[in-house]
Order: structure tokens, then sequence, then C-alpha cells
């Protein structure tokens, strides 16, 4: 479940994977780490909380530094880690919550950074219908993925009776662009991020069924 803080939170200083794709609550993320900086961070995130933050990248490479990152990100939850005989990691984590960087450290050994949570307003009853119009529509457009060969989710997804649970689960199963899904992400509410969705679906709808009219 996606923590309901009724304000914003401070949090210490949090262990950063700057990506190029967005991490979203409830999404699971696996890597691979293997630079020397980031097996030490992974190191430090074991022997504590298990969290770090995870921020797209907005454009730049992370490796060698000069990359520009956005402000809201996701924490991640360590499920599980396995470390190889050369060092490296193999990790598998979730996404639990949203947070907005303050500050980087420029002094760390691996990007650090001060955050505060950002609060999450419990969805309102309204959502329900939001849900209901958007439950088909995604399944309509994986299953035309689907018939015109791209990969993706069976078009049999069920979205959670948790409203709360339900719109990040829409976004996660989405075939979204990073940009797309960075926009979600920052979106605050359960309702304006359906909404929001719905929209996005809607255009896409239309881009696959004139895909699919074009033929091959």
């Amino acid at each position: 479940m996606v923590p309901h803080p009724a304000e914003e939170c401070r949090l210490n200083p949090l262990p950063m994977f700057p990506l190029g794709t967005v991490l979203l609550p409830h999404m699971v993320l696996p890597l691979h780490v293997f630079e020397p900086r980031y097996r030490s961070l992974m190191h430090d995130v074991l022997e504590g909380d298990r969290e770090f933050g995870v921020v797209l990248i907005r454009r730049g490479h992370e490796v060698g530094g000069g990359d520009e990152r956005y402000a809201v990100g996701t924490v991640a939850r360590v499920l599980r880690a396995e470390r190889l005989d050369d060092g490296r990691w193999l990790v598998l984590s979730v996404g639990t919550r949203r947070f907005r960087v303050d500050r980087w450290d420029t002094e760390s050994p691996y990007p650090l950074a001060t955050v505060t949570d950002l609060p999450e307003e419990r969805a309102a009853a309204p959502a329900v219908a939001l849900r209901d119009t958007l439950a088909p529509r995604l399944r309509r457009i994986l299953a035309l993925q689907l018939e015109l060969g791209h990969d993706g989710v069976p078009p049999t997804v069920e979205l959670s009776d948790d409203l709360d649970v339900a719109c990040w689960q829409a976004a996660v199963v989405a075939p979204l662009s990073p940009i797309d899904a960075q926009r979600v992400l920052e979106t605050d509410g359960c309702g304006e991020r359906m909404q929001l969705l719905d929209r996005m679906l809607l255009d896409l709808e239309e881009v696959l069924e004139m895909e699919l009219r074009a033929g091959p």
C-alpha cells in the first residue's frame, strides 16, 4: 500500500539511482548493479533500511556525470538482493512512495540527495467511475498492441478494488513513454492521475487503431 501521510515528511539523505526509466509506486524494478560506486551504494542500502530513490534522467547520461534529473521520484524498497562472485549485485525492488528532491549532495561518492516525501490524498468516490472507464480502455490498448505484434501485458488485466492502488497499477501496465510516466508520477491525487491517464490512453488508442488500419 502507498502511505498516506497527512503532510509532507522530511527524510534523511537518500541514496539515489538516476535512470532512463520511471519507477512508479507498486512497480517492480529489477537492477543489475555493476558500477563500483553503485556497488558501494547497494552495500549501504542493505546495511540500512533497504531503501533508495529512483529519478528519471531528463537529459545526458548518468555514467560520467553531467546528467540533468527530474526532481520528483519514487522510493524503492529492496525485496531481494544477490551478490555475485565478482561483486556485482542482482537486485529486485518495488516502488513505494513519491518524493521531491530538495538538494543533491555533491560530495558523496555515489548519488545522494535530501528529499521530502510527497503527501497522498486518499481517492474519493468519483474515482470509482474513472477506474471503471479506464480499465476497459487499457485492456483495448493492450489487445491492439498484441494484434500489431508489439510486446506487452496480456489484455486481461483487472484493476484493484483499492482505488489508490488502481491508479498506479493502470500507469504501470499502460505502455507509456518515460516522459508521460513522469507526468503521471508528478500529478497529485488519484482522481487527477486517472483523468490524465484516460486522456493519454485515448490518444494512444487512436494511434494504435490508425496503425492497425494502415496494415503492414
